[in-house]
């Protein structure tokens, strides 16, 4: 029974980081919003996320989980940052990555709240708290 639950936290990571890289390029290839350099660091940690869950899931590697966790946590934490210098005016001005395209652009605004690093972070998010609670009961079933 555990192994079903396992398998089916990892599919649904791994669906999730699918729709996330679709997304992303959704956006920058056929709206044409060109990523801003925060946006390509979220995109360098989403994107082998998408290969590592889905080899993780066919060969049913439920320790995977403790990598998956690093990377989304890692990423999750740039999209929170990026989210902050759009909706909090942290430093709107002086943003440590700005480039060509400035960070606090928002392409997107549904609902005054819902911009692209919001997507990211909502995805990474659900994928770190899935990661945690298979590598959780992995160490479990293995200090049993």
């Amino acid at each position: 029974m555990q192994n079903k639950k396992f398998d089916q936290y990892l599919f649904l990571s791994w669906a999730i980081a699918v729709i996330a890289l679709f997304g992303s390029l959704y956006f920058s290839e056929i709206r044409k919003f060109e990523p801003c350099e925060l946006c390509w660091y979220q995109r360098i940690f989403m994107y082998p996320l998408t290969i590592i869950l889905g080899i993780a899931y066919v060969k049913k590697d439920w320790k995977i989980s403790f990598y998956t966790m690093i990377l989304s946590a890692i990423g999750g934490s740039i999209s929170l940052y990026h989210y902050s210098l759009q909706k909090f005016l942290l430093t709107k001005e002086g943003s440590l990555f700005c480039g060509r395209i400035p960070c606090h652009a928002q392409y997107i605004d549904w609902f005054g709240f819902i911009t692209i690093p919001f997507l990211a972070l909502t995805a990474f998010i659900i994928i770190f708290i899935l990661s945690m609670m298979i590598w959780r009961k992995t160490m479990e079933g293995m200090n049993s």
